[in-house]
C-alpha cells in the first residue's frame, strides 16, 4: 500500500478525500474492547462457560489503550495546521478532554461520599489536575475515576506535539522509518529494563508513566508524517485486518505481556494506516458507516464513563465481587454496555460538544470577513480540523475533523 500524498504537496486525493471517518468507527472497537477487558476483571460473569467466552474475547482488551495513543498520535500529526499557533493546539485539546473528565471527575468523588471511601486530597487534586499518572504510588495513579490515568498521559502528549512537530516535518523519510521500527522493540526491551525499577513501581513504570507510553503515540505520529508524504507502505485494510486477527488470537495465548503489547502495536498501527488509507482512496471500508462512525464520536465519553457505572452498581447492589450465575451474568454485562452508552451519548452530546464549540474556535480576527477563506472552522465535539486542500489555484473540500481523544 502506497498513500498518496495530500493535495498540495504533488499528488491528488481520491474518494473521501481527507475525511477519515473509518478511524472514527474503529475507536468504538478499541472502546469495546476496554469495556469487555474490565467487565472480565470484575467477574461479572460467574457462569464458567460464559465466562470463558468473555476472557477468549477480551484478554487482551486492555490494549484497546495503546490502541488510542498510537490513533492519538497519528490523528494530531495528519490534522495538523501549517502555521497552527502552539497556544490554539493547546486551548482545543483542553476543550476537547477536559470538561468530560471534570464532570466524570465530580462524579467519582460524590459515588466515593455515598459509599464513605477515604480519599486523599492530594490524590484527588492530582487527578483532577491530570497529573496523577506521574505519580508512582501504588493507588494514586487510579485514584478517583481510575481510567483518567490515560488522560495524564494524553496531556503530557499533547503537550510534546507542537514542540516535535517542527521537528518531524522536517525528518528525513529513514529516520521517521527507523521511529516506526525501533518503538515496537523499545516496548519488547522495557520488560527487562522495569528490573532497575523498584517492584511495586513496574507496573506504573510499564503501563502509566507518561515518557513509557509516549513510545506507542510517536509511533503513530511517525507514520502519519510518512504518509502525508505519500512514503507510507504497508498492507491494505483486507490484508491488515487479518495480520491484527492471527495476531490478536495467537498473542492470546502467550503469559507475557512483552510479547502481545510488542505484536498489537504493529497489528494496530497497520490497520490504523491502512483504514485511513482506505478514506482517503475512497475505497471501501466497514468502518465507517454511520453508527460506527456515531458510535466512535461518543467512544470518548464511554470509556470515561464505563468503570465508574459498573463499580457503583455492582457495590450498590451488593454483586461487587460475586458475579451473576447463569444467564444473568451476559445480560447484566451487556445492560451495562447500553446504559453507560446512553449516559456517554448524553455526555457527548451536553457536555463535550457544547464547550468544543465554545472553546475549541479561534476568534476571527475583526479584519476577517465572514466566509473569508482564512476563517478557521471545527465541527463540534471533533479533533481540529485539518488544513484545507488546494485543488490548482482553489480551494477544496476541508479535512474533516473527527474525535481522536
Amino acid at each position: 500500500m502506497t498513500v498518496a500524498a495530500p493535495a498540495g504537496r504533488g499528488a491528488p486525493t481520491a474518494g473521501l478525500g481527507n475525511r477519515l471517518p473509518s478511524l472514527t468507527g474503529l475507536r468504538w472497537i478499541a472502546a469495546l474492547l476496554v469495556f469487555g477487558f474490565h467487565a472480565g476483571t470484575m467477574r461479572i460473569v460467574a457462569e464458567p462457560d460464559y465466562r470463558a467466552v468473555v476472557d477468549a474475547l477480551f484478554t487482551l482488551g486492555l490494549s484497546g489503550v495503546q490502541f488510542f495513543f498510537i490513533l492519538s498520535g497519528f490523528v494530531l500529526v495528519w490534522s495538523a495546521r501549517p502555521g497552527q499557533r502552539r497556544r490554539d493546539f493547546w486551548r482545543r485539546r483542553v476543550a476537547k478532554i477536559y470538561p468530560n473528565h471534570l464532570v466524570l471527575w465530580a462524579a467519582a468523588l460524590l459515588v466515593a461520599l455515598w459509599f464513605a471511601d477515604p480519599i486523599s486530597p492530594a490524590a484527588g487534586l492530582e487527578n483532577l489536575l491530570l497529573l496523577q499518572a506521574w505519580d508512582p504510588r501504588p493507588g494514586w495513579f487510579y485514584s478517583v475515576n481510575t481510567v483518567s490515568w490515560s488522560l495524564s498521559c494524553e496531556f503530557f502528549f499533547y503537550l510534546c506535539l507542537p514542540l516535535a512537530l517542527p521537528l518531524l516535518r522536517r525528518a528525513r523519510p529513514a529516520l521517521l522509518w527507523t521511529l516506526v521500527i525501533a518503538v515496537p522493540l523499545l516496548i519488547l526491551a522495557l520488560w527487562p529494563a522495569q528490573a532497575l525499577v523498584p517492584e511495586d513501581s513496574r507496573w506504573w513504570f510499564t503501563q502509566i508513566f507518561p515518557p513509557v507510553r509516549s513510545l506507542e503515540f510517536w509511533m503513530g505520529a511517525a507514520a502519519a508524517e510518512l504518509m502525508r508524504r505519500g512514503s507510507w507502505r504497508g498492507p491494505g485494510l483486507a490484508g491488515a485486518s487479518v495480520i491484527f486477527v492471527v495476531t490478536w488470537v495467537v498473542a492470546a495465548q502467550w503469559i507475557r505481556a512483552e510479547l502481545w503489547t510488542t505484536l498489537l502495536a504493529v497489528a494496530y498501527l497497520l490497520v490504523i494506516t491502512a483504514a485511513a488509507d482506505a478514506d482517503v482512496r475512497g475505497q471501501r471500508s466497514p468502518w465507517r458507516s454511520r453508527p460506527l462512525v456515531w458510535l466512535g464520536e461518543v467512544s470518548f465519553a464511554f470509556y470515561l464513563v464505563h468503570v465508574l457505572v459498573m463499580t457503583t452498581v455492582l457495590r450498590w447492589t451488593g454483586y461487587w465481587g460475586v458475579g451473576f450465575t447463569g444467564w444473568r451474568g451476559p445480560a447484566v454485562v451487556l445492560g451495562f454496555l447500553l446504559v453507560t452508552l446512553l449516559l456517554a451519548g448524553l455526555l457527548h452530546r451536553y457536555v463535550e460538544t457544547p464547550m468544543m464549540r465554545r472553546w475549541a474556535r479561534r476568534r476571527r480576527p475583526p479584519q476577517v470577513e465572514a466566509g473569508s477563506g482564512d476563517a478557521e472552522t471545527a465541527d463540534a465535539g471533533s479533533a481540529p480540523a485539518l488544513p484545507r486542500q488546494r485543488s490548482g489555484a482553489a480551494d477544496t473540500e476541508r479535512r474533516s475533523a473527527y474525535a481522536d481523544r
